[in-house]
């Protein structure tokens, strides 16, 4: 990994196999962004989770790119929604597309949200009870899966072939229906979109 993203031009300060020294190496190397598997070592269930909130919370300038082997939605999810500004989330098996992996690391570096898009599917897939979910028709579901993969306005109305005042409209009528406050305009994408994720 550490070669293919140096012949990428993607410059590497460092790497660990655990999470122990990870918030001395941050705090020493200040990396644009960390890429931590969700699993790692000693127990491998939730150390990554952990430890990107850990710096999350240290180290709130720094973006984290979470990695996972299957979709996994709670954690993930959660440090979401704790701290939504360059935070990215894809299954490993995009690692292998390197060119979706650096446009994540530049999108999370730049702050970006960046959610992987089989992620947003198996969610989308599910049931839901949420009534404000409910309340919105068949387009504005159609903006909030493609908002949900971080991508911005301009890659909205290419995808769904509308124009970017259709989009506004669209945007503005979410926000309404899940009752989303005036805040900036980046807090309220992101809150829309964990709301249309949470199960």
């Amino acid at each position: 990994m550490v070669k293919l993203l140096t012949e990428a031009g993607i410059e590497v300060v460092g790497e660990t196999g655990d999470c122990e020294g990870l918030p001395q190496m941050v705090a020493d190397r200040a990396p644009e962004v960390v890429m931590l598997d969700i699993r790692m070592p000693p127990s491998h269930t939730d150390e990554g989770i952990r430890a990107a909130a850990g710096l999350r919370e240290r180290f709130p300038g720094v973006g984290v790119l979470l990695l996972s082997q299957y979709v996994e939605t709670g954690g993930p999810l959660r440090a979401l929604a704790a701290s939504p500004r360059g935070f990215g989330y894809l299954l490993k098996e995009r690692v292998a597309d390197f060119g979706e992996l650096h446009d994540a690391l530049v999108r999370v570096a730049a702050g970006e949200s960046v959610i992987d898009s089989q992620v947003v599917a198996r969610l989308l897939g599910r049931k839901r009870s949420d009534s404000a979910v409910d309340e919105l028709t068949d387009r504005e579901r159609e903006v909030l899966a493609v908002m949900a993969e971080g991508r911005s306005n301009e890659a909205i109305t290419r995808c769904l072939a509308i124009s970017g005042k259709t989009l506004e409209t669209h945007i503005r009528s979410i926000f309404t229906k899940f009752g989303l406050e005036p805040d900036t305009q980046y807090h309220r994408r992101v809150q829309a979109v964990i709301t249309y994720l949470r199960v």
